[in-house]
């Protein structure tokens, strides 16, 4: 697109991850690994949000709870961890923001955008959007400190061979009338 110019001082700059504070959306497992991921990079502190505080899980990282987003209850009235990044979100403090993969609506995609275009939130990185794929003219695509992939975390060979011999140990499971060692209960 003819992006690429002669070099400036400031040109492809961005935002570090030293002394940085990073709000994680779900101190899960996968939430977990990128902290531990972020870490050594000199976070200087953790957020994070999700259905309740995890105290174990966020001992490791010093990671605090709910301090940067709110939880939100769906229309069924179950809690939901849509995050809240618009008023009242403390978010002046958040100066990275990573969204970790998920299921269904994780993140108030119309006030991440706000926060992302004004500054409250320096970039955040998406794997998972409602909906998947979002629409090409889709406001968060058109910012320079969001980073949106197609819902690709468990895009390596490793993971991929992992999944397909899981799902072969259910499916003989269940042809042996046995119970499934991997069954997702719904």
């Amino acid at each position: 697109s003819g992006g690429w110019t002669t070099w400036k001082p400031l040109w492809m700059c961005g935002h570090g991850l030293s002394d940085s504070t990073v709000g994680i959306i779900g101190l899960g497992r996968i939430g977990q690994a990128v902290a531990r991921r972020l870490k050594p990079f000199g976070v200087r502190r953790f957020l994070y949000t999700g259905s309740g505080p995890k105290p174990e899980s966020a001992a490791e990282f010093g990671a605090e709870f709910g301090t940067a987003v709110m939880l939100r209850h769906t229309r069924e009235g179950q809690s939901s961890a849509q995050a809240v990044l618009g008023p009242g979100a403390q978010l002046s403090e958040v100066t990275q923001a990573v969204s970790c993969p998920g299921r269904g609506a994780v993140v108030n995609q119309q006030d991440l955008y706000e926060a992302l275009a004004q500054g409250q939130i320096a970039a955040a990185g998406l794997d998972v959007t409602t909906p998947e794929p979002l629409p090409t003219d889709h406001p968060l695509l058109s910012l320079q400190n969001c980073v949106v992939l197609p819902h690709i975390g468990s895009a390596t060979y490793a993971t991929r061979g992992t999944m397909a011999v899981l799902a072969a140990r259910n499916l003989l499971a269940g042809l042996r009338g046995e119970p499934m060692p991997s069954e997702l209960a719904l």
